[in-house]
């Protein structure tokens, strides 16, 4: 008896690390952190086919003018690497469109998360062929854009849930009974009955974030006419310019654009259009998200905008998106 419980004794360190080697390699390799800059699409692509009919389709597609910004931007940043040269570095971008033509291939447009890096997207075009791949890209140009929407969205939720300023969501919560993921940049700027004006300010931009409710009465309220009308009357009682007698308004020239969209079983319309000053010279861009309080007594309304006069707009916008629509 007592050979065999030293022998036991003697084989249980080794009986651990065989439990524990096994346990290593049944785990799954850390995958490295995304590169690349927000905006911005990597395409696989040979040379040749970058510069001939099949890249002008995917510039079509991802360079088309971004919606309602002062002045045109594309939609992202796009450039090129050969298949022999994704590798190392490159296999580690944030947004990757591999275009994969092959006379063994069908045609379909498939999306993939996490294959390189992590939080990665990437969008594989098969075709058989450069024409069938022209068609397909352009065919699917909603699809492959709002992939990358979808993914840019995320990273921003993902890291405003990381360093949340849950002070602030709370301070809105507890009027308007549901808060966005505020990043620990934000601070509240304004507060009046059933209006609030939160703030992330550095010395040439500001993105700021409206929240306001009003009594709801009936789906009418819902029209791009009806909604204009009621952020115009809000932002002049509550949002003064620099100037004496200034404040903001809708760009009246412009018609705003406007949908019906669902995000994560969440119902809302959506507008964008430009804001200006009323008396005044400033402005930029704005989204804004309207739908009912789950008690069905108000219309609820959180809309970000952007003043960044010295730099392009769309990225400070699509941050802005994202914190509006992790709505919670």
């Amino acid at each position: 008896m007592k050979t065999r419980t030293i022998l036991l004794i003697l084989m249980i360190p080794a009986l651990l690390l065989t439990v524990g080697s096994c346990s290593k390699e049944k785990k799954a390799p850390l995958l490295p952190s995304i590169t690349g800059k927000a905006g911005e699409v990597e395409i696989v692509s040979s040379k040749a086919r970058w510069e001939s009919e099949v890249g002008n389709a995917v510039r079509t597609v991802l360079q088309a003018e971004y919606p309602f910004t002062p002045q045109k931007e594309p939609k992202y940043r796009i450039y090129n690497v050969p298949p022999e040269g994704f590798v190392n570095f490159f296999r580690s971008h944030r947004n990757v469109l591999y275009i994969h033509i092959a006379d063994t291939c069908g045609q379909k447009v498939v999306v993939s998360k996490d294959v390189w890096a992590a939080p990665q997207t990437m969008v594989t075009v098969y075709a058989p062929d450069e024409q069938s791949a022209i068609d397909l890209i352009l065919a699917k140009d909603e699809f492959i854009c709002e992939a990358f929407e979808d993914a840019e969205r995320e990273r921003v939720i993902i890291n405003a849930k990381k360093f949340e300023n849950g002070g602030l969501g709370q301070v809105v919560r507890n009027v308007f009974g549901g808060a966005p993921y505020f990043p620990s940049n934000y601070t509240l700027k304004k507060e009046a009955d059933d209006f609030m004006w939160i703030s992330y300010e550095t010395t040439y931009t500001t993105q700021g974030v409206f929240i306001y409710r009003f009594p709801y009465t009936g789906e009418e309220q819902f029209t791009r006419e009806a909604l204009v009308a009621k952020r115009n009357e809000v932002m002049k009682e509550n949002v003064p310019g620099s100037l004496e007698g200034s404040y903001m308004i809708t760009n009246p020239v412009i018609t705003p654009g406007w949908w019906q969209k669902t995000y994560k079983g969440r119902s809302f319309t959506e507008i964008r259009s430009l804001w200006e000053t009323q008396n005044d010279y400033m402005g930029g861009p704005f989204i804004s998200d309207a739908f009912r309080s789950p008690d069905g007594k108000y219309v609820i309304v959180i809309e970000g905008f952007v003043y960044a006069p010295k730099y392009d707009k769309r990225d400070y916008l699509r941050q802005l998106e994202a914190i509006i629509y992790s709505w919670h």
